[in-house]
């Protein structure tokens, strides 16, 4: 019998991959990964709540902070049905639509995440650089505005791309290569013409993650060379210390990214599971790390914590 044309038929279900070959650990491997979430919905809705409900956090730096909430609890919601559902349920088809939905709003919340550590980079240098200003310049309304403005441009730069997937035919048949939908792994499996995906996938990375990690490299250089002009020591370690949280937070973000790419570019004879383990990690491991690093290293948030806690103030 012939086969058929690609373009008589289109495959409307994709298969997602667990952890290949290790299904039948499924149920342990899932325990750690359900406490990241738990850990990331918890620890975020607590910032939310504190920030909310606590006048010594209504500053910019701590708006930012739950802005920056917000985008985790989206980052790590947007995943945890399909990682959950395949771990524990073994369910691992997904239909068109829901796979398309999924890694819009999976993308669009991680280019929100980097556009938002870009601005907390910005409210340290106001912070360090004008003092004096600082709440005046960063003011409540202004924060919130530019929460907005980040949120609709990151969903914006990626629903060209995500409207084109429901006209493709996808009739290469093969399971997906996480647990949830990538929009390089849907356009893998096309037999239409990618070629705009491609390309715009490509250049909207550059230029948007790729000028937010330059804005955030110049903002700290203009931070250290402000700081060192600063006379006393104290202040310029108090100044620096200041900067701490933000720059793990940028770290715990860029680090499993980068990796992610380099296992994707490099690492194609890897084992799968070694890709499925860093796709993991890179959607979960921001959301869980943020709120423990301000939580810990910020003294403002400690103490509204131990409030809290101390006083069993109601929720």
């Amino acid at each position: 019998m012939p086969n058929l044309p690609s373009t008589n038929f289109s495959f409307t279900t994709f298969l997602l991959t667990g952890f290949p070959g290790l299904e039948w650990a499924h149920c342990w491997i899932s325990l750690p990964i359900f406490i990241g979430y738990l850990v990331a919905v918890l620890g975020n809705i607590t910032i939310l709540h504190l920030v909310r409900t606590e006048n010594s956090l209504h500053q910019p730096m701590y708006y930012f902070l739950a802005i920056l909430a917000v985008t985790d609890l989206g980052l790590c919601m947007s995943t945890l049905p399909t990682v959950l559902g395949v771990l524990w349920f073994d369910a691992r088809s997904i239909g068109l639509v829901s796979c398309i939905l999924q890694q819009h709003f999976l993308h669009s919340f991680s280019f929100m995440e980097s556009a938002v550590l870009f601005a907390m980079s910005l409210d340290r240098l106001v912070a360090i650089r004008f003092p004096l200003h600082y709440a005046t310049i960063l003011s409540g309304p202004r924060v919130a505005l530019a929460g907005a403005v980040l949120g609709l441009r990151s969903a914006a730069i990626t629903a060209a791309p995500s409207f084109r997937l429901f006209t493709f035919q996808y009739c290469h048949p093969g399971a997906l290569s996480h647990a949830y939908c990538l929009h390089q792994d849907m356009i893998r499996l096309a037999c239409s013409d990618t070629r705009f995906n491609s390309i715009y996938g490509l250049c909207i990375i550059m230029l948007a993650m790729g000028s937010d990690v330059l804005f955030i490299l110049v903002s700290y250089t203009v931070i250290l060379h402000t700081v060192l002009s600063i006379a006393s020591a104290r202040e310029r370690l108090k100044a620096l210390n200041t900067c701490v949280s933000h720059i793990l937070a940028v770290l715990c973000f860029y680090v499993p990214v980068l990796g992610l790419s380099i296992v994707h570019r490099f690492g194609r004879h890897a084992s799968p599971v070694v890709h499925v383990l860093m796709g993991t990690v890179s959607v979960l491991f921001p959301p869980v790390m943020n709120p423990v690093i301000y939580s810990v290293k910020t003294q403002q948030i400690r103490r509204a914590i131990i409030k809290v806690a101390s006083l069993g103030k109601p929720w």
